[in-house]
């Protein structure tokens, strides 16, 4: 009833910054939390639970532009698992801190390139999973029965829910991009038939004057 992985990560763009696995983990598992965290935005909700078909749930918390997302068996106890995460937040923006700055640090996160740029928190994160691995320690239940924060709170969907809605954004944003394109193309269209009616009414009128011009012309220059 461990944890099985952690990603934090970038909620702008869903870059992961780093990330731990147990060796146990299946490949769909990675692929999943990689979907969830490339769906978020900075109006997501802060803390969610997400049941997967195979007795996993997927928890996360967002806090400070950043995701903190963890896999664990459907039984392991909500409380302690936000617990993880809280503590989790606190001590890699406080390790962060350190490095860069109590102001900077923000900015360290926001401008990263390339992904898990801090692998190198990666021995912290294991360190906070293995202190909660085991829910039924001594430790783990003094901090269930003194922690009073209200879980009942904490949204509850399935995987099939939060990954439909990404597909549902991604076919809404490239409809979206579809209406611009032919909005576009119906702008050059009736710019093209307001052309052509301006020809219609006034081109007769101005051939006529030209011609009239050009008659003009040869009787009083060349006559």
């Amino acid at each position: 009833m461990s944890i099985l992985l952690t990603f934090v990560a970038r909620i702008s763009d869903g870059l992961p910054l780093v990330a731990t696995f147990s060796h146990s983990v299946e490949e769909q598992y990675k692929s999943q939390a990689k979907q969830i965290l490339r769906g978020l935005n900075h109006g997501s909700v802060a803390k969610l639970s997400i049941e997967t078909s195979n007795r996993k749930a997927f928890h996360y918390l967002i806090r400070d532009g950043i995701c903190f997302l963890t896999l664990t068996d459907a039984s392991y106890p909500k409380r302690l698992i936000f617990l993880y995460l809280d503590e989790t937040a606190d001590g890699f923006v406080e390790e962060l801190s350190k490095d860069y700055g109590q102001a900077e640090w923000r900015t360290a996160v926001e401008t990263a390139a390339r992904p898990y740029a801090f692998i190198k928190y990666d021995p912290y994160i294991q360190r906070k999973e293995r202190d909660f691995a085991d829910p039924s320690s001594r430790r783990n239940a003094t901090k269930i029965n003194e922690d009073l924060a209200d879980i009942q709170s904490i949204m509850r969907k399935n995987i099939e829910q939060v990954l439909n809605r990404g597909e549902k954004l991604e076919h809404v944003s490239q409809i979206s991009g579809d209406l611009v394109d032919k909005s576009k193309q119906f702008k050059w269209g009736a710019k093209k038939l307001r052309f052509r009616a301006m020809l219609n009414q006034y081109g007769p009128i101005v051939l006529g004057t030209l011609f009239v011009l050009f008659v003009l012309y040869l009787k009083l220059f060349r006559w």
